[in-house]
């Protein structure tokens, strides 16, 4: 069972659902409430019509969510769950949360610590079906060239992401 809630941020609508194990998914900033919470199914959180009341975990997640988007906060600290990936997407995801803020590497760096550059492809598909994207900071995952590359929540996301961490003039990108 998954809980769940959608508060709105200066950057649009945020979802978070939570298991028993932790965090599960993150919806990156919507324009609307409905367009979060939708997002928030896609990625199989069940709805019953209605959003349950945070419990700590989620209040806890959602505080930090929010001070890290502020600029306050440079790193989330609360359990993830990541069981609903596969074995390589969970061994793309942990490879990503060694990033540090404010660093950016590219997918062939994270293709080399989990079977070999020629899998930096299948890396960048793994790190777009990343649940729980700003805790498996995976808008910090650029191309070799220092180009953006993808990104689930969209490239306008990721570089407002990079730029509040001060990445996109690192990578010598126009802020």
């Amino acid at each position: 069972m998954t809980t769940k809630t959608v508060f709105r941020t200066p950057w649009g609508w945020i979802g978070i659902a939570a298991s028993a194990q932790g965090v599960c998914a993150i919806v990156l900033p919507k324009p609307s409430r409905l367009e979060a919470e939708r997002a928030l199914r896609v990625q199989g959180v069940s709805s019953n019509g209605h959003l349950a009341p945070p419990d700590r975990l989620l209040r806890d997640a959602q505080t930090q969510v929010a001070a890290y988007l502020a600029g306050k906060r440079h790193t989330l600290d609360f359990p993830i769950d990541l069981s609903a990936g596969t074995s390589f997407q969970r061994r793309v995801w942990q490879t990503a949360l060694r990033i540090p803020y404010g660093r950016a590497r590219s997918y062939q760096w994270i293709a080399s610590k989990v079977g070999g550059t020629r899998h930096a492809r299948a890396v960048g598909n793994a790190l777009g079906a990343n649940p729980v994207p700003l805790i498996v900071p995976c808008h910090r995952v650029v191309a070799k060239d220092a180009s953006l590359g993808g990104f689930s929540g969209g490239l306008v996301v990721k570089r407002k992401l990079l730029d509040l961490e001060g990445t996109l003039k690192q990578l010598g990108h126009k802020v």
